[in-house]
């Protein structure tokens, strides 16, 4: 599965208008549209996950760049964050005199 950040989008987007321009190229596994948590309009983006990586290479060659709905399309394969590595905490024991 090859997950893909479509950027430049209206905030009045909605899933199905991305599952309507997106799935013309390919099987489409998820959608999220980002959304602010006070208004639910869209913050300009989102991700979506093809099944096949041809599908989602098809779609940036295709629609990255394009006008839609009266903005500009960024599609590009999403880099998932690298894991981030557990805190080391370092102990340290007081050193007294043995009596």
């Amino acid at each position: 599965m090859t997950k893909l950040f479509v950027g430049g989008l209206r905030p009045d987007i909605s899933e199905m208008d991305l599952a309507m321009l997106i799935g013309l190229y390919g099987n489409i596994e998820t959608i999220k549209v980002v959304r602010d948590r006070a208004t639910n309009k869209c913050k300009g983006y989102a991700f979506v996950e093809m099944l096949k990586i041809d599908d989602a290479q098809k779609v940036i060659s295709i629609l990255n760049g394009e006008s839609y709905k009266g903005n500009v399309l960024n599609i590009k394969i999403s880099e998932d964050e690298p894991a981030k590595s557990p805190k080391v905490v370092k102990k340290f024991i007081a050193r007294r005199p043995i009596k």
